[in-house]
Order: structure tokens, then C-alpha cells, then sequence
């Protein structure tokens, strides 16, 4: 039963939203270790409820989808009732552990900015089927995360943590309004779901997939500013100047990202696991890209680059046999 909860939170992608608020206050000159992984702790649980939110509210849409009867709630391992005890069990876990944290910085100002993450995620769940590019509430929520983080830590936001709380906005505009548009395009077009993708073109019929040129500028485009900001440190800020090993780092593997993004928009034809396979190398290399821009601060930053996608793997191996998972 602990796997159905498990992936009823998307524990696959669980690492990305706990290290929000732990680049954030990284970004804003924390290095303790025991304070960052408390905040890494309100980021997972947050998440846990965002995503168990997310699946009770789409519940009747996700059952129009075969490929994801996997999920607990449309195969029915997990009541509605009981869903609704660990959504509401993870928040309050979550803000336990924010309340500790503001104890120990003294600070309890910047709980209200991690009351509006939570908003901007509640409000995302229940209206992202409804009307189009709502997906700008989950950025919202990881931007709020960040900045959470940062003014923990220091009421005084740096250019860096702006940065970075910008480039996590952006590495999740992409995978929602891009990635999430693509790889739900075939059950939200059959259930009438508003979202941006389906008002921009992209349809699926008898298999095939359709993606308008206007979709794919949108994809690059926000690509284009993601790197831009990913590589403003090296120009903008003195500690950052002539770390060139980093800047060739980020350029290969940007370049990698790129193709990854070509290889998931061109695709002709709906097979959904061809999809994840693309949004999961996306995945594995879009969010290491600002930890290592970060190992300018500290070497050993870069391991956190490791977090989103050993957590993805493990999960993903664990839950359900497989490098992918099931129910994304």
C-alpha cells in the first residue's frame, strides 16, 4: 500500500519540487547542511500534496487514458476518502516543518510566501483542465518555493537567488505547458480539457500526433530565455567570472537538452512511452543544469544535481520495474 501513496504523491519526480526552496536558500548563502535539508523536507511533502491534489481532481479525466490505469485512484487501490487523508496529512507535514524552521531563523515573515507556493498549486489543480495555460499557478508555486527559501535564510534576495528562482520558474513552464502538454495530449483532447496545448493545436487522431509550428516556437522560445538566464551569472556576478569548466559543462549539456526538445517535438505519431522516454531525458538533464552553475559557490553543490534524477530512477525501479514511470 506504501507504493500506491508513493505514486499517488509522483514520487518519481519528487526531487525536483524538494530542492526548491534548497537552491533558493543555497542562493541566499546558506551552507549548513541539516538547515538545508530541512527545507528539502518541506519541499517533498509539498509536493506529496500538490501531485495527490492534482489526481483527485483529474480522477474522472485520467480514467478516459489506458495508459494510466496504473494510477491508484483509476485502479482503485486508493479510495477517494483515503486520498483525501494524506493530501491533507502531507500539507500539514509540510508546514510542521516550515514552523521549525522559522523558529530556528528567527523568521516567520516568509511563511506567508510559502502559504501563496501552496495557493498557486491548490488553485492549479482545480482549474488546469478548465482553462489554458494554467500551468503558470505550478511555476508560480516552485518560483514562491525558491524565493521561500532565499528569504529564509536572508530578507535580502540576491541576484543569484533571483536567477535561480527564475530558471526554476522557467524549468517548470516547459515541462508543464511542453512536456505535460505532449504526453497528456491524447486523453485531455479526447476529454475536452482546456489546456494550452490543445488552444495552440496539438491533437492526437487515430494515433497520430499533430504539433502546430506555434506550439514548438513556444518550446523554444522559453528554452532560449532559460539559457539565457543559465549562463547571466558568468556575466552579471564577480564570483562567477572566468569559471570556464562550468561554462563548458552547461554549454554541452544545453546542447543536449536541445536535441532532446527537437527529438520530443518532432514526434509523428502518439506512443506515449516514447514520450516519457524524451520528457525523462529532458528531464534528467534540465535539472542538474543549475546545481552545476552553482558548484561555483561550492564544489559539492553539484550532488545535488544528482537528487532529481536518482530519486526519478529509484522510484521509478521501485514502484513499478521500469526506468520510466507508469503513471506519469
Amino acid at each position: 500500500m506504501i507504493k500506491e501513496y508513493l505514486k499517488l504523491s509522483r514520487s518519481f519526480n519528487a526531487g525536483l519540487t524538494a530542492i526548491a526552496p534548497v537552491l533558493g536558500a543555497i542562493a541566499n548563502g546558506e551552507s549548513n547542511l541539516y538547515r538545508l535539508i530541512l527545507f528539502f523536507l518541506v519541499g517533498f511533502f509539498g509536493h506529496c500534496y500538490g501531485f495527490a491534489l492534482n489526481d483527485i481532481i483529474d480522477y474522472k479525466i485520467d480514467k478516459l487514458a489506458p495508459e494510466l490505469k496504473d494510477r491508484p485512484l483509476v485502479s482503485g487501490k486508493i479510495s477517494l476518502r483515503n486520498a483525501w487523508v494524506f493530501t491533507i496529512a502531507t500539507l500539514f507535514i509540510s508546514l510542521i516543518f516550515a514552523i521549525y524552521i522559522a523558529f530556528l531563523y528567527s523568521n516567520f515573515i516568509t511563511l506567508i510566501i510559502l502559504f501563496f507556493s501552496a495557493l498557486s498549486i491548490t488553485i492549479y489543480d482545480l482549474i488546469s483542465k478548465r482553462y489554458p495555460a494554467m500551468d503558470i499557478f505550478v511555476a508560480g508555486g516552485i518560483f514562491f518555493l525558491i524565493i521561500y527559501g532565499s528569504l529564509t535564510v536572508n530578507l535580502h534576495l540576491s541576484d543569484l537567488a533571483k536567477i535561480v528562482a527564475i530558471l526554476g520558474t522557467l524549468q517548470v513552464l516547459f515541462m508543464q505547458f511542453i512536456a505535460g502538454g505532449l504526453k497528456d495530449a491524447e486523453h485531455d483532447y479526447i476529454g475536452k480539457a482546456r489546456t494550452l496545448a490543445i488552444k495552440l493545436g496539438v491533437r492526437v487522431q487515430n494515433k497520430k500526433l499533430f504539433i502546430p509550428i506555434s506550439f514548438k516556437f513556444l518550446a523554444y522560445c522559453l528554452q532560449a530565455i532559460y539559457l539565457f538566464f543559465l549562463f547571466l551569472p558568468f556575466y552579471l556576478i564577480d564570483e562567477f567570472k572566468g569559471h570556464y569548466l562550468q561554462i563548458v559543462i552547461l554549454a554541452f549539456l544545453s546542447i543536449l537538452m536541445l536535441y532532446v526538445s527537437y527529438r520530443l517535438l518532432s514526434m509523428k505519431k502518439f506512443v506515449r512511452n516514447e514520450a516519457r522516454k524524451f520528457i525523462g531525458l529532458h528531464y534528467y538533464i534540465n535539472f542538474s543544469l543549475v546545481p552545476i552553475m552553482l558548484t561555483v559557490i561550492n564544489p559539492f553543490i553539484g550532488l545535488i544535481a544528482l537528487i532529481p534524477p536518482f530519486a526519478f530512477i529509484a522510484s521509478n525501479l521501485t514502484l513499478h520495474g521500469s526506468l520510466l514511470p507508469k503513471t506519469m
